[in-house]
């Protein structure tokens, strides 16, 4: 029934506006995911393109020591899967219940499916993520990481923070004590706030914030 009730929201909630043509409802299917649950997998046939409803999906690749790196945050409105190879290079997981649009690959490449827009969208996340990595230090990195989770979600100070230390961690190229200690010592220092019972970020001074992210 949660599922249900879920998925019922996420299709009334989702803006028409900002659902790309090619992910229009006509040509996909909704589907839940429950927390953890992988929504395809590295080395799967790339056959689908998806965009998340409600929830939050991560991207990760396993590297060859047996590490994770986690390449990706995609929250409601963004669209991932796009690959230009014929598997994914990467794996996919919701972060906790998650809804996603699914629509087939040769439907999403076909003459009048404006794909331009989620592929640049696309690259622009991943040189972002690049330029994330090369910061200096953790609180630059944690820094910036916050930031950019508030412009995606309009300049809220007060907002989600669905993934846990671990997966922040593993994005950013940072232990997951070295996550705690940062986090903890910004909020120590005023510029953030980590409500005990509530799973979420409040910004107290983005001005302070934003000089970090240097």
């Amino acid at each position: 029934m949660r599922l249900i009730l879920v998925l019922s929201l996420a299709l009334q909630t989702s803006s028409p506006i900002a659902v790309a043509p090619q992910l229009r409802p006509a040509a996909s299917t909704p589907r839940i995911f429950r927390k953890d649950e992988a929504i395809f997998m590295q080395g799967d046939p790339a056959s689908c393109i998806y965009q998340v409803l409600s929830g939050a999906v991560r991207t990760c690749q396993l590297l060859r020591d047996g590490s994770r790196q986690v390449d990706g945050f995609f929250l409601p409105g963004d669209v991932f899967g796009i690959e230009c190879t014929k598997v994914y290079s990467f794996s996919a997981e919701a972060i906790d219940t998650t809804a996603v649009r699914i629509v087939p690959r040769h439907l999403w490449n076909e003459p009048g499916g404006s794909a331009f827009d989620a592929v640049m969208h696309a690259l622009e996340r991943t040189r972002a993520h690049r330029l994330l990595l090369g910061r200096k230090n953790a609180v630059q990195k944690v820094a910036a990481f916050l930031l950019d989770l508030s412009d995606r979600m309009d300049e809220q100070d007060c907002f989600d923070l669905p993934m846990s230390r671990h997966d922040i961690g593993d994005y950013l190229g940072l232990t997951i004590e070295t996550v705690s200690r940062t986090l903890c010592q910004l909020e120590r220092d005023g510029i953030i706030e980590l409500p005990k019972h509530r799973r979420c970020m409040v910004l107290r001074d983005r001005r302070r914030l934003q000089r970090l992210d240097i």
